[in-house]
């Protein structure tokens, strides 16, 4: 008797039966909390994600980039790192070359940059698929054109968010994106800087990833931003 012969002989045997599978739907409408407008959504999820030492600048579809190019100035970016070919990133591109930042891109094999990459770059700027209020995220989906390194190595991360992708939960974001479609080889949940501590629980940020996160989080035209730090 083969090994699998055997373990299924003893199952069979221990009268086992298959477990029933889970409600995961009803479990996240009860446990998820729920929130009276777009307004209380946004502002928890900003709390939660400012609790752990990220930035979020409100903007508008129509003006993100000049905040963009304010926030490289206050950090005294020398370059950054942009998908150039798509539209968010040739958009960053505009703002920030006028005013004398450089713009690198993956625009030759890792292996022919490898050291400047991880040594040289100051920033990495990407958008993302969606965010999560309940736990204060954001998810990156990464494309050739803006791969998951993109985000994870220069030590300061520039994130542009449309608001209007905020889910409720991890479980609504899944569903809303219609993920078990299809997904990229990884998904990447971000919400704040790298952080590590020590066996004395002393926080070091930056460590295994970005010291900085700073979020441009796209506002609709019917919630203003003083709304949100009332």
């Amino acid at each position: 008797m083969s090994a699998r012969d055997n373990i299924l002989a003893k199952l069979r045997l221990a009268n086992a039966t298959p477990l029933k599978e889970p409600e995961t739907a009803a479990y996240y409408q009860e446990m998820t909390p729920h929130w009276d407008s777009e307004t209380e959504r946004l502002k928890h999820w900003a709390a939660a994600m400012r609790a752990v030492k990220t930035e979020i600048y409100w903007v508008r579809a129509d003006d993100w980039a000049s905040t963009l190019l304010e926030v490289a100035q206050q950090k005294s970016l020398r370059n950054i790192l942009l998908p150039l070919q798509t539209e968010h990133g040739q958009t960053a591109a505009a703002a920030v070359e006028a005013a004398g930042i450089e713009v690198k891109a993956f625009d030759r094999p890792i292996e022919d940059w490898k050291d400047e990459f991880f040594a040289d770059i100051d920033a990495g700027f990407t958008d993302c698929r969606c965010g999560i209020a309940h736990t204060g995220t954001l998810m990156l989906w990464p494309t050739v054109e803006q791969p998951r390194s993109q985000s994870l190595v220069p030590p300061v991360h520039i994130c542009l968010f449309d608001t209007t992708t905020l889910y409720d939960d991890f479980y609504s974001a899944m569903q809303g994106e219609n993920m078990a479609e299809g997904m990229p080889t990884n998904v990447v949940l971000v919400s704040g800087p790298s952080k590590t501590a020590d066996i004395q629980l002393t926080l070091a940020f930056g460590a295994h990833g970005p010291r900085d996160m700073v979020v441009l989080a796209v506002l609709p035209e019917h919630i203003q931003a003083s709304d949100l730090e009332a």
